[in-house]
């Protein structure tokens, strides 16, 4: 489960084996727990997060936009 980055107590990852997807990001935060896809940055699904701590991923996702898309490269590829 590569890590990304962690800020204001949010946790962004995604899983090596996850490779046939298109590339997407998984949040944790205080128990909940959020998944977007990035080519746009859409939410696909969560459970147990605040809806505020979900924008605030959003927001983080657009400001980590391009770490998040070379550590995906990374791991899966081109």
């Amino acid at each position: 489960m590569p890590e990304i980055f962690r800020k204001l107590g949010f946790v962004f990852f995604f899983y090596s084996n996850e490779g046939q997807e298109p590339m997407h990001v998984h949040v944790r935060k205080a128990g909940g727990f959020a998944k977007f896809w990035v080519e746009p940055v859409d939410l696909d699904f969560s459970q147990g997060m605040k809806i505020s701590d979900i924008k605030k991923a959003e927001e983080l996702i657009f400001e980590h936009i391009d770490l998040i898309k070379q550590k995906w490269y990374e791991v899966h590829g081109s």
